[in-house]
This record gives structure tokens, C-alpha cells and sequence, in this order.
């Protein structure tokens, strides 16, 4: 008999709770899901204004976010009011556990506190070409937590945060140099050698137009004149375009009779 008073007890707090607070509680949810479809849009139409104002794609993604996380705080605080409950208890007490989480996961808020100084001080953009820690790629996207590079094999490199900051960031904005070295014969004519290196490397395709390769004497080897050849080309095609450099060098020397030594020993026998 007990348990079924107890029962009997619960039913009807609850259909009291249903009677009084219904209306409440549909309204705040309807609250919700229209705050939510309105935060998302202000948070789009932030993102899109940025960048048709030409302003840096992950500074428009942060701001975007930021501008959505206030508009869904203000509607969170809105239809909780609705249905009768004090935020600031919640507020306190979600304060209280912030401050332990913050303890239990230090790692990941200091990735957090790295991504938001590399888009306040943007080191690199969004299609930029950096090197960090032995890793290199083309800068996909920059996050709070991480950011993500895609190398020349199309791999997606993802790199936290705090990785980077603070380490030495090699930054070749969308090209890399490529630094080759090839040696001649002494008895080749200097500026003939220049001139053909410079029309084999000004006919390979990804060789950048933007800025002229270096071409020139680099140093005096024991057999060998070696010449220095510094081209740019997009990161992702580093070693696609280094290749074809080498190849189209060495078929221009050989066409034009330009040799390559090699080294030679010369072994007398004595009696």
C-alpha cells in the first residue's frame, strides 16, 4: 500500500508539474530551436560578410563562431528564464566545475589558448606553405585545437596547436624553393652553361613566373665547376617539379656537349 501511495504521490506531482509548467516548457523549447536556427545564420552571414570583404578565411571562421556562441548564450539564458529558472546558481556552479575541468584537461586549453594566438596573430593563412617540427604542407584549415596541413601525397597532416607556437615556423607563403647543384667540365664556357641551365629550367611546367631562378657558379669542385639553381614551385608539387628540373638540366647539357665529370684515378705501376 505504501509503494502504491508513494506512486500515487509521484503521478500526481507530475501532472501538476505538466498542468502548471507546460506551456512553459513547449515555449522554451520552441525558444531554443528558433535561437539556435538564428544563431547559426547570424553566425553565417558574419563569416560571409568577412570574406567578401576580403578579410583572412580563418579570422572570418572564428569571428563567425564567436558571433554564434554569444547569440545560442543569449538564447540558452532566455528560455531557461522562460521556464521560471534563476541562472546565476547556474552560472556559480558552472564556474565551479569550469575551474576543475580547466585543471583536469590543461593539454587540450592550451591548444585552445595557441590556435586563438595564431589567428589574432596570423603567422600563416589559409593556403600558406609552412614548415614546423620536420612537417610541411599547405595550410588547410586553422582551428582552435589544431590545424591541418595537406602535403604533396594529399595526406591531412593535423598539428596541435601548441605544437607551433613558439617553435621556428618556416613560412614560403604558396611557393617553396627548390635548391639544386650540378657540376661541369673546367673546359666549359661559364655563360653558356648559365644560359642553357636557365632555358632547360624556364621550360618545366610548375617552375614559378613570379620569381626568376638563381642561377650561378656556387663553388670550384677538385674535378667540377658547380653551378647553384634556385627555383620556386608550389609546395605541393615540390618533388613532382624537382624531378622534372633534373631531368630537363641534364637533357640540355648533354645536348649542347656541355660534359659532366665524373671522378678519375690514375694508377701508375712501378717497377
Amino acid at each position: 500500500m505504501d509503494e502504491l501511495k508513494q506512486a500515487q504521490a509521484l503521478y500526481d506531482t507530475l501532472v501538476e508539474f505538466a498542468v502548471t509548467y507546460s506551456f512553459q516548457i513547449v515555449g522554451a523549447i520552441i525558444i531554443f530551436l528558433l535561437g539556435w536556427w538564428v544563431a547559426n545564420k547570424i553566425g553565417h552571414v558574419v563569416e560571409n560578410l568577412m570574406v567578401n570583404k576580403k578579410i583572412d578565411v580563418t579570422l572570418s571562421r572564428f569571428t563567425g563562431g564567436v558571433c554564434k556562441l554569444v547569440v545560442l548564450g543569449i538564447v540558452i539564458i532566455i528560455a531557461l528564464g522562460n521556464v521560471g529558472i534563476s541562472v546565476t546558481p547556474l552560472i556559480a556552479a558552472l564556474g565551479a566545475v569550469g575551474l576543475g575541468a580547466g585543471l583536469a584537461i590543461q593539454g587540450m586549453l592550451a591548444n585552445y589558448a595557441a590556435g586563438f594566438t595564431i589567428i589574432i596573430t596570423r603567422p600563416f593563412v589559409v593556403g600558406d606553405t609552412i614548415r614546423v617540427r620536420g612537417v610541411a604542407g599547405v595550410v588547410d584549415q586553422v582551428m582552435l585545437p589544431y590545424t591541418i596541413l595537406i602535403d604533396e601525397d594529399n595526406v591531412h597532416i593535423q598539428i596541435p596547436n601548441k605544437l607551433i607556437v613558439g617553435e621556428i615556423l618556416h613560412n614560403s607563403a604558396e611557393n617553396m624553393l627548390i635548391e639544386l647543384e650540378i657540376g661541369v667540365a673546367y673546359s666549359s664556357n661559364v655563360d653558356d652553361v648559365i644560359e642553357v641551365i636557365r632555358s632547360a629550367v624556364g621550360n618545366v611546367d610548375g617552375v614559378s613566373a613570379e620569381k626568376s631562378p638563381a642561377i650561378g657558379v656556387d663553388n670550384f669542385g677538385d674535378s667540377s665547376i658547380n653551378f647553384g639553381i634556385r627555383v620556386w614551385a608550389p609546395a605541393v608539387r615540390h618533388f613532382e617539379v624537382r624531378y622534372a628540373l633534373n631531368q630537363a638540366i641534364f637533357n640540355a647539357l648533354q645536348q649542347n656537349n656541355i660534359d659532366i665529370p665524373f671522378p678519375q684515378r690514375e694508377v701508375r705501376m712501378l717497377d
